[in-house]
């Protein structure tokens, strides 16, 4: 199975625009309330480290193009990289479910 490249640098500026959207500029969570800070701090890291986990894999790819790095070293990235995002795409899907979940409840 062979990903395009550019479908990796869409997934990784999606996973950037996310992280930006939940901090507001001044540095307050987006995502929370008074108590909401320790869940969305959580999840802007995880998501950070997902985009950083990309970014180290665009990088060893690139430094394996000029020949200045080991493939097995940008494959192990790579595979870092994709169990990352899984795993954040396995988050996501709960939480929706979740919320999905909430929203048919009775009151």
């Amino acid at each position: 199975m062979s990903i395009p490249i550019s479908a990796a640098t869409s997934a990784y500026g999606n996973a950037a625009k996310l992280l930006q959207q939940s901090t507001k500029p001044d540095g307050a969570s987006a995502l929370g309330g008074a108590n909401g800070g320790d869940f969305s701090s959580m999840l802007a890291e995880s998501v950070q480290g997902v985009v950083d986990s990309g970014n180290k894999a665009d990088q060893l790819s690139m430094d394996m193009l000029n020949g200045n790095a080991n493939v097995v070293d940008v494959v192990t990235a790579v595979a870092e990289s994709e169990l990352a995002i899984e795993t954040m795409v396995t988050v996501r899907d709960r939480v929706i479910s979740a919320y999905e979940e909430i929203m048919r409840m009775q009151i």
